[in-house]
């Protein structure tokens, strides 16, 4: 399962990377194979393993801020794993090429 995070506090200081390093913390410590995109951050994994990272991760958030927007969005393909690479493997084989990323 490969999932895309994106939680924002909503109000206050329009600067969030300090508030988003924290919930990075979390992730990072799950141990997950994880990627950060400038608009969210990838988890693959277990449901079991990765639904417990995103409640920690809202539950950070929400301690930092009274208002928060969490956006869940999963890809679920049975015998799949490793989507992190292989998703992005797979458009630059059609494309012929490595693609740009950044």
């Amino acid at each position: 399962m490969l999932i895309e995070l994106s939680i924002v506090p909503l109000g206050g200081d329009t600067h969030l990377s300090s508030r988003i390093a924290e919930v990075l913390k979390i992730i990072d410590a799950s141990g997950l194979p994880y990627r950060l995109t400038p608009s969210g951050t990838c988890v693959e994994g277990e449901w079991d393993q990765v639904m417990p990272v995103v409640r920690l991760c809202h539950e950070r958030m929400r301690g930092l801020s009274s208002h928060v927007f969490t956006t869940i969005r999963i890809e679920d393909e049975e015998g799949e794993h490793h989507k992190l690479t292989r998703n992005i493997a797979s458009v630059e084989e059609r494309a012929g090429r490595a693609l740009r990323t950044s």
